[in-house]
């Protein structure tokens, strides 16, 4: 008698483990709000400043009014010097974008700088060959991040395939200090793509977004070990691709449709 309630003192004194991130089969539990859809053209993504809205579209960025709609300014770069242009953020006094070759191998990325207004091309940073397809960056804490995707088959370079998608993080001189891979619960959901969108969240946690389901993967850095913490994952109206944060207006995400190419604004449930 005594061995059976010394178990059950143990049971209850132990702490209820942490839930799961959900697998793949999943829906997820909490939702983003769609507030307002705008008529942007968008292939690739969508990026927000604090007056304005940008398009991109591979080689060609478009900067709309935020209130009105209406088309301000528009760049189409060459198809050879800029094959994809994946994902943009409003970084300080630029429009700092994450480009590559794909679908070309061997994989090659670089980072491009555009004047926000205008949309002149700046200047570039090459990030080389070696570690995937760069598809979006952000500033946080005083440093750069940029997601590196792999791929199963068109834009793969094996031996890598999806699950060598790669989180690396840069100084101002874009040296590479850190890196951090995505745990299965993520992996599983975006075979055999990457994930193509991201940044940081108005709670410090990172979302990322993939190349074709309807949802966000709230992430944060681990206490320990090389691979990302999958705290939860959220629905959304946009299919995947990139995102971007509006920092005037705080849980407020912008992103793409690709069935109509809108762009859209959606309200995130942050803070969890």
């Amino acid at each position: 008698m005594l061995p059976l309630l010394l178990a059950a003192l143990a049971l209850q004194a132990a702490p209820a483990p942490a839930p799961a991130p959900a697998s793949s089969g999943d829906a997820p539990a909490r939702k983003a709000e769609t507030l307002r859809r705008y008529d942007g053209g968008a292939t690739q993504g969508a990026a927000v400043g604090p007056g304005d809205i940008y398009s991109v579209s591979n080689s060609r960025l478009v900067r709309f009014d935020k209130k009105t709609g209406e088309k301000r300014a528009e760049w189409t770069g060459d198809k050879a010097r800029f094959p994809h242009i994946n994902a943009c953020a409003v970084i300080d006094k630029d429009l700092v974008c994450a480009s590559s070759n794909f679908p070309a191998t061997p994989q090659v990325s670089t980072i491009e700088m555009f004047d926000p207004a205008s949309l002149a091309h700046r200047r570039s940073v090459s990030l080389g060959l070696g570690t995937g397809s760069a598809t979006w960056v952000d500033r946080h804490d005083g440093f750069w991040w940029v997601m590196f995707a792999n791929y199963d088959g068109k834009g793969g370079e094996p031996p890598r395939d999806h699950r060598h998608t790669t989180l690396v993080k840069f100084d101002d001189q874009w040296r590479r200090l850190e890196a951090w891979g995505l745990p299965a619960s993520v992996l599983e959901r975006i075979a055999p793509m990457s994930i193509s969108g991201g940044g940081w969240g108005p709670d410090g946690k990172l979302y990322l977004s993939g190349h074709d389901r309807p949802e966000l993967y709230v992430m944060q850095l681990p206490m320990g070990g090389g691979v990302l913490d999958h705290l939860d994952t959220v629905g959304m109206e946009a299919e995947g691709q990139s995102i971007d944060w509006d920092e005037s207006q705080p849980g407020v995400l912008y992103g793409i449709t690709r069935q109509t190419r809108e762009i859209l604004a959606m309200r995130v449930p942050v803070g969890r």
